[in-house]
């Protein structure tokens, strides 16, 4: 028995030097799922105004702007870890739109296009607000940097 907690303790302390990489893995991810959503925005904003509009979303053009911005801009900070917990802000409230303008009527379930998706992106968000972008981030230097 001493064996097996001395192997698990080996092994939680190796892991425990992994500890910034899930950080690192959840901003690749949330950016490679906003960027693309964000270019569509871009290359078609008169469209998604005219869709914001249908929505009954405020200013529309203004807004199509706005979250496609959002969305490229996020993507791009959350690849460097530049302003994570400011940007994952900005994003959890797009998703909250998302959700409630879009998804929510269609239930839960990703393939009637309900709100599990956001969802699953609102928890990684969520995640970034509170831990930040980790070690291997701007963000981290920068707060060395300046801490030093």
């Amino acid at each position: 028995m001493n064996t097996i907690i001395k192997m698990y303790h080996t092994i939680a302390s190796w892991l425990d030097h992994l500890s910034d990489m899930p950080l690192l893995i959840i901003r690749i991810i949330i950016a490679y799922g906003f960027w693309g959503p964000g270019m569509m925005k871009w290359n078609n904003i008169g469209n998604v105004a005219e869709w914001f509009g249908s929505l009954g979303i405020p200013f529309p053009t203004f807004n199509a702007y706005l979250s496609a911005t959002t969305e490229i801009g996020g993507a791009i900070l959350l690849i460097l870890g530049l302003g994570t917990r400011i940007i994952s802000i900005q994003l959890m409230i797009l998703m909250l739109v998302a959700v409630f303008t879009v998804h929510i009527g269609n239930g839960f379930e990703a393939g009637n296009n309900g709100f599990e998706i956001p969802l699953y992106y609102l928890t990684m968000l969520f995640t970034l607000l509170i831990f930040g972008g980790g070690k291997i981030s701007i963000d981290f230097f920068i707060s060395r940097a300046t801490l030093a």
